[in-house]
């Protein structure tokens, strides 16, 4: 028999997702700048900074585990905020303007996208090496590098592409009639069987424009964890395509072979 439960209030979900296996905080600060289409160099730390605990808020209530990271930069962005906000010492014309608040953060930004953009290139060139020298791989091995959880999509694209269609579901208020079996790992296997014989789906066919919050909440957990076990990629064929969802090929543990502490 079904159960009832209230979308917003009533329903727990055990079962979370851990950012830092995807993504840090300077991932979103880079994510804002560029969907904002922000120069680097002259950062709107009162909007970034909103949009940023927005993003906090946003993660949270889908169930997804925000380390202390996250909000060491929040306090870092607030800080940075204040200090802005205070008032220019005119008495002192003839002197030079001190240090701008936001230089520290501008240089850990740059610095870490420099890595980054290093670390995809290193991995592009050991996708072509293992295309030409290729080998069996031995049971149950899996891809060693963390790197490329994600192809050229970002956890926080994903994020925005699911509060697009939260915000399409009417009703997510309402109480809402909810299957017994609603659980992430039956959510995985239907995510699987989707795309069986599939070369990919796109990411909102996985969501049925007339299922209920929870129901879509579940699924995104499902998939986030189908990409961590590298069962599952998401990636765009083209710049501001769709976001597409495919299968993966490396060996991991079969979903249903998972013990239930594996899923907490």
């Amino acid at each position: 028999m079904d159960n009832q439960f209230d979308g917003a209030e009533q329903t727990e979900l055990p079962y979370q997702v851990r950012i830092e296996n995807f993504e840090g905080p300077l991932d979103l600060l880079l994510h804002l700048i560029k969907k904002n289409e922000i120069n680097i160099y002259d950062i709107p730390i009162a909007m970034i900074a909103q949009q940023y605990l927005g993003y906090i808020e946003a993660m949270k209530e889908l169930n997804l585990t925000v380390a202390g990271e996250f909000l060491v930069m929040a306090a870092t962005l607030l800080q940075i905020k204040s200090k802005m906000l205070l008032p220019v010492d005119e008495t002192a014309e003839d002197e030079e303007e001190g240090p701008d608040p936001r230089e520290e953060l501008v240089r850990r930004l740059l610095e870490y996208k420099t890595f980054k953009e290093a670390a995809r290139q290193l991995d592009t060139q050991e996708r072509m090496w293992r295309d030409i020298y290729t080998r069996t791989p031995g049971p149950a091995e899996e891809i060693e590098s963390d790197d490329q959880l994600l192809d050229n999509v970002g956890l926080f694209d994903l994020v925005d592409a699911l509060q697009g269609i939260l915000n399409r579901n009417p009703g997510k208020k309402l109480i809402e009639i909810i299957p017994d079996n609603l659980t992430v790992r039956d959510r995985m296997n239907a995510i699987l069987e989707a795309l069986e014989g599939q070369e990919s789906v796109s990411f909102v066919s996985l969501f049925d424009a007339s299922c209920h919050r929870l129901m879509i909440i579940v699924t995104f957990l499902a998939l986030l964890e189908l990409i961590r076990l590298r069962t599952a990629r998401v990636f765009q064929a083209e710049s501001f395509g769709p976001i597409l969802v495919s299968r993966a090929f490396s060996l991991v543990p079969d979903p249903a072979e998972l013990d239930d502490s594996e899923w907490r």
